[in-house]
């Protein structure tokens, strides 16, 4: 009988007599369980009525078309769906033929399955561009029957949605926060939930701090195009500051540019302007280069942690170009570094460093196994024109490095019938230095370095019964490079790391004026074990032996003697969410230079991490005291609403935190609730301890920032 209505509705529409328009109603399709014609105008169809056309769908109880009028009167419950994101619910209404135009009545319309207007009326014009409702009631909250005051809701006289634009516009708004009136405004503009580049102000913030009270930050978001923005952020806090941020981003066809700043007038350093620009860009260049570029400045050496901006204690401005192929390597740099770490003097630091570099990988056709050659120049320049130490650092205050690099590379490995990997290693490398301002040093120095390693590899695997498998590799590295080397300045290996990445290698110290000499025998071994449930560990051991103590190590970093610290580096991963590892360095007598201890389990609902970390005294590497810290955060999500956060710092040698943080964030399907609060311990000659409170709060539903839909919750009757 259903099928039998629709053939009769589809022959009916598309009849001269019913139709004006015979190309338009082929489209369209009606389908009820009754449909009769009353006289040659009036179509009647009856129980559950479906008519379709481009993309929208009605469902009604029963619709009756005027042909005369071209109107379509609809009795409800009503459902139109109309194919672009819009669902709205109605008890009657009266629509034109195509759906585009109309009023419904009672109706209540819902936006991409997010924000809920419901209205006295709600009217369709402009080809269905705008949709105008009257007396209503807008929220993305949930209303149940059990609790039927929503969280927050918009009650206006009138709202507007501009379907091109994407845009709601507010007549006589009134914002309620749980059914009490917060604040009225006559005029008011929000992007719907499809659109995420509106103007308009953006998620207020506010803030409480020790050392300017009190504030709110309200950003306001202006785009400037399709493919460029910029958004203003003032920031008051009880007369104590005004502060103006902004940032402004631009993507062009090559790449994007982004620029951070603030101008602040505060009482904390009264009668002086301060503020910080921050700016970085990356545009892909012709045959393969790379442009990025960066830019760090700051008024004065507190600003970033008084404004909780960043922790960045030393600025870094410059350009580079790069380029990486398969089998080459291509850099150059030229950078500007500024200390606003307490005690820097910046007139003796590196304050312009320029690199050039260049590898080019390759295979010998002679000799086999795989090459490399290494081209690079370094500079760096001090500001400072004192020749001498004067300020007794170790460093001749002025001296300013430059460097031409030459280094070639071989490697070839053979496989032996029993398994053996046995492997081959020559290095070459050439160095010129330019060296003025430093009394202590010839004009020019150069120096050639050679090396030569042979290593041995016997890798064994084990496969148990039910599944799992082993791997046990013990490696023996024999490597020699002289004894002596022309002296020349250190600026860029004052610290070495001793660790299973560098083990088995020519050199340990981590930049190029340093080149590790005498002949050592590295030993170690690696051990790893794979179950089939996922568990996992692994171990590496080793240690260095060389045939004279040359004094080129500190004690502190377990490189120094004839017979380096023992490494031992540990990790386990139980498959299931818990991962611990361990590094560590120490001698015969147990006496540790260096542990490293990382624990963090996490699970779908909550997840903690934390990592401690020793490290004993080093004077020459500007650790006069030992080092003992503890990191920890964690998360928990303790309802499917509600997530808490921790963290902290604590520094055992000083007993004293170092930082602490809480959070707590609630999560609905209308709204987003996040508060904070971080206490920063630490002072120094610029900066004091301050302690932040901050609140944000987010009406999920307007612009595509915030999709609430993962919390709607179920109503319970």
């Amino acid at each position: 009988m259903r099928l039998i209505a629709a053939v009769i509705a589809a022959l009916l529409l598309a009849s001269p007599a019913v139709a004006q328009d015979d190309a338009a109603q082929a489209t369209a399709t009606l389908v009820a369980d009754r449909v009769y014609l009353t006289g040659d105008d009036t179509l009647t169809a009856e129980g559950a009525v479906e008519v379709l056309y481009k993309g929208a769908r009605l469902t009604a109880e029963k619709i009756v078309y005027d042909s005369t009028g071209d109107r379509i009167l609809i009795t409800g419950p009503i459902k139109l769906i109309d194919g672009q994101g819009a669902v709205a619910l109605a008890d009657s209404g009266e629509m034109s033929r195509d759906l585009t135009e109309g009023v419904l009545r009672s109706a209540r319309m819902m936006l991409d399955q997010q924000l809920q207007l419901a209205a006295v009326e709600l009217r369709r014009t402009g080809g269905g561009r705008y949709t105008a409702f009257d007396k209503v009631v807008a929220s993305s909250c949930q209303v149940c029957p059990s609790n039927p005051v929503p969280l927050w809701e918009i009650r206006a006289r009138r709202v507007i949605h501009d379907r091109e634009k994407r845009m709601l516009y507010y007549q006589h708004a009134q914002f309620r926060v749980s059914g009490v009136p917060i604040f009225y405004t006559p005029r008011l503009r929000m992007p719907d939930p499809t659109l995420d580049r509106a103007p308009g102000f953006l998620i207020p913030r506010f803030r409480t701090t020790s050392a300017l009270g009190f504030g709110v930050k309200l950003p306001y978001f202006l785009p400037l195009g399709d493919s460029r923005d910029v958004t203003f952020t003032p920031y008051l806090s009880l007369s104590r500051t005004q502060t103006l941020e902004f940032r402004y981003r631009e993507a062009f066809r090559t790449g994007t540019v982004e620029f951070n700043g603030a101008l602040s007038d505060d009482d904390i350093v009264p009668g002086k302007t301060r503020g910080y620009l921050f700016a970085e860009g990356s545009f892909r260049l012709p045959r393969d280069f790379r442009l990025d570029f960066t830019l760090q400045g700051v008024t004065d050496d507190a600003y970033l942690l008084d404004y909780d901006i960043s922790e960045t204690d030393r600025l870094r401005s410059g350009v580079s170009v790069t380029r990486t192929r398969r089998n080459e390597h291509i850099d150059a740099r030229l950078f500007r570094y500024w200390s606003i770490r307490s005690g820097d003097d910046n007139s003796v630091l590196p304050t312009w460093v320029g690199d050039v570099t260049f590898k080019r990988r390759f295979a010998p056709s002679q000799l086999g196994g795989e090459g490399q050659i290494t081209v690079q120049s370094h500079s760096l320049r001090r500001s400072s024109e004192i020749d001498t130490d004067a300020n007794g650092d170790g460093i001749t205050d002025g001296r300013d490095v430059a460097r031409a690099t030459l280094r070639g590379d071989w490697r070839r490995n053979w496989v032996l019938a029993n398994g053996m990997v046995v492997s081959t290693e020559l290095q070459a490398t050439a160095d010129v230095y330019a060296i003025s301002q430093d009394a202590s040093y010839p004009g020019t120095v150069t120096r050639f370095t050679p090396a030569g390693a042979v290593e041995l590899r016997w890798p064994w695997v084990r496969y148990e019964d039910r599944g799992a498998s082993q791997v046990l590799e013990p490696v023996v590295q024999l490597v020699w490079s002289p004894d002596t080397a022309d002296d020349v300045p250190n600026e860029d290996s004052q610290v070495v790391a001793f660790d299973e990445g560098n083990l088995f290698g020519f050199n340990r110290f981590p930049g190029a004026d340093r080149h590790e000499l005498g002949t050592r025998l590295n030993v170690g071994f690696g051990w790893t074990r794979h179950a089939p449930g996922g568990w996992s560990m692994g171990v590496t051991a080793g240690r260095i032996f060389r045939a004279e103590d040359l004094g080129q190590f500190t004690p502190g970093s377990g490189l120094d003697g004839t017979a380096s610290d023992w490494l031992v580096s540990a990790r386990v991963d139980s498959g299931q969410g818990l991962t611990v590892v361990n590094r560590a360095l120490f001698d015969d007598r147990l006496d540790f230079s260096l542990d490293e201890l990382g624990i963090a389990y996490a699970r779908d609902r909550y997840a903690v991490a934390a990592s401690y970390l020793w490290l004993v005294e080093d004077p020459i590497e500007g650790r006069p005291s030992p080092s003992s810290e503890l990191l920890m955060n964690a998360r928990w999500d303790v309802s499917r609403n509600w997530r808490g956060r921790i963290s902290g710092r604590y520094d055992f040698e000083a007993a004293s935190a170092v930082r602490a943080g809480l959070g707590l964030t609630y999560l609905s399907e209308c709204a987003t609730i996040d508060l904070s609060l971080s206490r920063r311990f630490t002072s120094s000659t610029s900066v004091n301890p301050s302690t932040d409170f901050n609140v944000s709060v987010v009406m999920n539903g307007f612009g595509t920032g915030n999709d609430g839909r993962r919390y709607r919750r179920s109503c319970s009757y």
